[in-house]
């Protein structure tokens, strides 16, 4: 009976709608058979800040696609996925191309796994850069700098600090870096009574998340980097960062190990950063 059950499933017709929270149990299942390492509240944490579209069929959650838009010209688009069993029936065209009518016409951003560089091609995506996944147990005793400009950030630094992203970025995202700035423990550069780079660490995945992380300077993103990484020892952590700023072997040698990592892509216009601010680490691979 089980048998037949599924081939209900199988062939029964799936259908478009909005994700829901009610939708969260069967993305997380989905990422889970994908080996992705969300949690619960991942999902729950993205769709807070997002929104999405999700596939279903028969009562399950077959596939998922979301996107964050910032401003009116940008929008990042991610966790985007098609159980094994619907792959190579159209289903995944169907979820992505009704993402970006959603995005309004925006520059639309991604960062691609393999599987998805197709799919993303044909959508007229160009690639710009490579991102780099590190993680592992933090085990090297990680000490953080003695330099005093380097501190922990308080509520009065938010607006700062989100308009120091949006320099980095070349993009307003000030809702996205609040939840994050909430959800984690935020520590700042000041230089001259003014902020002058800032990293977050949050409960991600396995462990913890080190970004974003935005600075002037890959030495300042160091700095910024380490102290947040002398609260986690022992702890498992992940970092993903941009192969073209050069952090991933400093990073091996604190004791991460590279994962793989993904291509970063964009439809349309890339942003452009303002000035010397530049953004040296993800949130993560989504929603950047």
């Amino acid at each position: 009976m089980a048998v037949e059950h599924d081939r209900d499933i199988v062939s029964a017709p799936s259908e478009l709608m909005k994700f829901e929270t009610r939708h969260v149990p069967g993305a997380l299942k989905l990422s889970q058979e994908m080996g992705w390492p969300y949690r619960q509240e991942d999902w729950e944490f993205a769709l807070t800040v997002g929104n999405g579209l999700v596939l279903e069929r028969a009562g399950q959650v077959i596939g998922t696609a979301m996107s964050w838009n910032y401003g009116q010209a940008y929008a990042m688009a991610g966790m985007i996925i098609v159980t094994g069993s619907a792959q190579g029936g159209g289903n995944g065209s169907r979820l992505f191309d009704g993402l970006l009518q959603a995005t309004d016409g925006r520059n639309v951003l991604l960062n691609s796994t393999e599987e998805g560089l197709a799919l993303y091609k044909r959508r007229g995506f160009t690639a710009w850069g490579r991102v780099l996944q590190l993680q592992g147990p933090l085990t090297v005793a990680v000490t953080q700098s003695a330099r005093n400009d380097v501190r922990q950030a308080t509520v009065s630094d938010l607006a700062a600090i989100q308009a120091f992203d949006e320099r980095a970025m070349g993009m307003p995202r000030p809702s996205m870096v609040a939840a994050l700035a909430d959800a984690g423990k935020v520590v700042v550069i000041e230089r001259a009574g003014r902020v002058a780079g800032y990293a977050i660490a949050r409960k991600f995945g396995r462990g913890y998340v080190v970004g974003p992380c935005a600075a002037e300077s890959v030495e300042d993103a160091r700095l910024l980097i380490l102290a947040q990484l002398s609260r986690l020892h022992d702890q498992f952590v992940r970092i993903d960062v941009y192969a073209e700023d050069g952090l991933g072997d400093w990073l091996e040698s604190l004791g991460l190990e590279r994962a793989g990592g993904a291509t970063a892509m964009v439809k349309g216009q890339r942003p452009v950063s303002d000035g010397s601010a530049h953004m040296y680490a993800l949130a993560n691979q989504s929603f950047f």
